[in-house]
Order: C-alpha cells, then structure tokens, then sequence
C-alpha cells in the first residue's frame, strides 16, 4: 500500500496504525510532531487508533535543539 510520508512516496504493510509505523521507523513519538492528512496528531492514543489507508499524507516533524 502506498502512503505519502515527507513529501516521498512510501510502500507499507496494509493494517499499520500511525504509532506502529513510526516505531517501525524507530522514530520516538515524544521527539516529532505528526501532521496526518493535513491535520495535527496530538497524543500517542489518537496517533495508535489511527489506521493508515493508499494515498494518506503524513508529514513527521523533528525537534531540533540548539542554541
């Protein structure tokens, strides 16, 4: 199944909910932002009901330290 991640198309397993791809992707949910379909993803319990469809749109944004 495709979905759109960062802009780049992406193949993946059909059933994956939003956290389990960002595990699989070893990204710690408590480091990014996650906007799905345009909408901003607030909490690890929306981000774990939320089940990917083809062509979903998620951007995954990063916290950046600095100084």
């Amino acid at each position: 199944m495709l979905i759109k991640v960062n802009g780049e198309e992406e193949e993946i397993e059909v059933g994956l909910s939003i956290l389990e791809y960002i595990k699989y992707k070893s990204i710690d949910p408590n480091q990014v932002v996650i906007q799905y379909n345009g909408e901003i993803i607030g909490d690890d319990e929306r981000l774990s009901q939320i089940t990917l469809q083809p062509k979903d749109i998620l951007e995954i944004l990063r916290f950046v330290g600095g100084g």
